[in-house]
């Protein structure tokens, strides 16, 4: 038994790193894609942005899919989509195409993605349950630093005469193999008393999101007009209205608001949204620093986050055999530290000059406070959920996750293309930095929340 949840946990981490690679991979390839397809810089961002928006909108509705219908049969579904998504992409003759087919990539990840933490809560018992997030957090990490790696890797060296096609077509056998090994190894399971889907619940927590995230991929390259701020209040509006209209309903909701009394879920969506707003959008400035500022080319500024990447899953283990049993909630606390160290860090070392040797330091700290961070993060956020509302609280979660991505990339981004440039974007880069290292200070703030250990709730 314990050896098929074992299998069962490979297979759908899998699946999970599929989507990981898909949020950051397409980025250095985007070059290429324009040169071959023609695209506009708008159509352009929208292949990395459509993918971003359909997967935030549809994820709070994945997760309750998996509760309603079963999280396996959801999950199958959602990989046979990105499966199949990602064979259009490679195939797109145009830029309309590509969006389109990106577009449904995003859907396809927000079925599969949410079934991934709710299998994990069903799959292990709490004692085994920690490890199995340690997993999740540490393959996240590698897989944000990985991604442009690995783009840069499959389009550089041209697989098959592919060029950059091979970064979507990569996920076919892939997809085909996580299919098979679903049927065969990952259980079934459903909540209950969800039986059947909140439609006017559905259709007001989109609207909300597509209103609060919309703006947020377009703003600063619209130049952030009237239009956009309108957008973002108007979120605020309708997703009020969600949360009173689920209040009122008792009957089979999108989520479940009660999970809100429970402090560890609470704080540790707050936590995710300041720490992923920071990091991604630190990510984001990092490598336009390295490639338009320093000069690197696309695979040498990939190669660059090797000792942040290489730091992630090393400390994840270390989180858990060590730091974790001792420190608990003291260990999160840490990773906080330390990635805030490594933008001080990094502050310093920014000049006209800047090497990825002198760099290395500074992100290997980053990336080893990363690793203590996404170890134990969705562990202390849902441990106290019960099993019987594991995809909505997974859904949600994520959900969170994104949007905090969304909002710190716009903002971070802003911030940095709008500062005086200077010699080698050095200054921009290190003023910019400021914020995410204000964000990770908020988060560890915010992890005061979280309960000093994971006490983990019985399944209902």
């Amino acid at each position: 038994m314990y050896r098929r949840r074992r299998l069962a946990l490979l297979v759908i981490l899998l699946a999970l790193f599929m989507d990981l690679l898909d949020n950051t991979i397409v980025n250095v390839a985007l070059p290429p894609i324009q040169r071959e397809l023609g695209a506009s810089p708008s159509e352009l961002q929208w292949v990395a942005a459509g993918y971003a928006l359909s997967f935030a909108l549809a994820l709070i509705t994945g997760g309750r899919l998996g509760d309603i219908f079963g999280r396996k049969r959801v999950f199958q579904v959602g990989v046979a989509s990105f499966t199949l998504a990602s064979a259009l992409c490679g195939l797109a003759q145009t830029p309309g195409q590509l969006v389109a087919a990106r577009v449904a990539q995003g859907v396809g990840a927000a079925l599969m993605v949410p079934q991934v933490l709710s299998i994990i809560q069903v799959l292990f018992p709490p004692g085994e349950r920690a490890k199995a997030m340690a997993a999740f957090g540490a393959l996240a990490g590698v897989a944000v630093v990985g991604g442009p790696i690995l783009g840069a890797v499959l389009t550089d060296g041209d697989v098959a005469g592919l060029g950059w096609r091979s970064i979507f077509l990569v996920n076919l056998p892939v997809g085909l193999f996580v299919l098979v090994a679903a049927a065969l190894v990952v259980p079934e399971s459903k909540a209950e008393h969800a039986n059947r889907l909140d439609l006017p619940g559905v259709a007001l927590v989109t609207l909300g999101l597509l209103l609060l995230v919309y703006p947020l991929v377009q703003g600063r390259e619209l130049g952030w007009p009237l239009w956009t701020f309108a957008s973002l209040a108007g979120s605020v509006v309708v997703l009020a209205g969600f949360v009173a209209y689920q209040r009122r309903r008792v009957d089979s909701p999108l989520v479940v608001l009660d999970l809100f009394r429970h402090r560890s879920f609470a704080g540790g969506l707050l936590v995710s949204l300041l720490f992923f707003g920071g990091v991604m959008g630190y990510f984001l400035v990092f490598t336009v620093y390295l490639q338009s500022g320093q000069g690197f080319s696309v695979l040498r500024a990939g190669l660059a986050g090797i000792p942040w990447g290489a730091a992630v899953p090393l400390f994840a283990g270390l989180s858990l055999g060590l730091f974790a049993p001792r420190l608990g909630r003291s260990a999160l606390q840490l990773g906080l530290l330390l990635v805030t160290a490594s933008m001080v860090w990094q502050m310093a070392l920014a000049g006209p000059d800047v090497s990825v040797l002198s760099l290395a330091p500074a992100l290997v700290v980053g990336g080893a406070g990363m690793g203590l961070i996404v170890a134990l993060l969705f562990d202390f956020t849902l441990a106290d959920v019960p099993v019987r509302d594991a995809g909505s609280a997974s859904g949600l979660g994520t959900t969170v996750q994104q949007v905090g991505a969304a909002v710190g990339i716009a903002a971070i981004g802003a911030v940095f293309f709008a500062l005086p440039a200077g010699p080698g974007l050095s200054h921009a880069f290190r003023h910019t930095l400021w914020l995410p290292t204000a964000m990770f200070v908020a988060a560890f703030a915010a992890s005061f929340l979280l309960p000093r250990r994971a006490a983990h709730r019985p399944a209902e």
